[in-house]
């Protein structure tokens, strides 16, 4: 579902709210709101309702596995997203800038799986691509938890990070 450049994005408004849920203490409420809306979008629907519930979703699951699934899912909707649909929704916004978080989080869920090569990968591919952030505090959170990843995959430590 795509809406004409300056008008209101209803699908993004509904992921909205159920992030705010989320961040309320309803994180089962919010949950179920977004699988609600997934189940409405489709794997096939539009990339940037895809990414960006598929990404919230995947913070909502203490499972490393339905966390992996479910940034993965949003990794395919990024590669199928282009920047003009992107700054439809904000002006602002290129897909080259999401790569870095989303390739973090499949690494450290990959971490957290005992797959330490294939978290490696994905932390040289969010590396690669962190040119894109700013130096602000989004970029400096990102590159702080690049670096936590990094060195828990050194270790062999397959803990969930602290705040994740």
């Amino acid at each position: 579902m795509t809406t004409p450049a300056g008008t209101a994005d209803p699908v993004m408004a509904r992921i909205t709210d159920a992030m705010s849920m989320f961040h309320h203490g309803d994180g089962a409420g919010a949950r179920r709101a977004l699988l609600s809306i997934w189940a409405e979008i489709t794997p096939a629907g539009d990339p940037l309702h895809r990414c960006t519930l598929a990404h919230y979703l995947a913070d909502m699951f203490d499972d490393a596995a339905q966390s992996l699934m479910w940034d993965t899912r949003a990794l395919d909707a990024a590669d199928a997203l282009t920047d003009e649909r992107a700054q439809r929704h904000h002006a602002g916004l290129s897909v080259t800038g999401f790569y870095p978080s989303l390739h973090l989080n499949l690494a450290d869920n990959l971490r957290r799986l005992g797959s330490f090569t294939a978290a490696t990968e994905h932390i040289a591919a969010a590396r690669g691509s962190s040119e894109t952030l700013g130096d602000d505090a989004y970029g400096n959170l990102i590159r702080t938890a690049l670096d936590e990843v990094e060195t828990a995959i050194e270790r062999g430590d397959t803990a969930r990070r602290a705040g994740n």
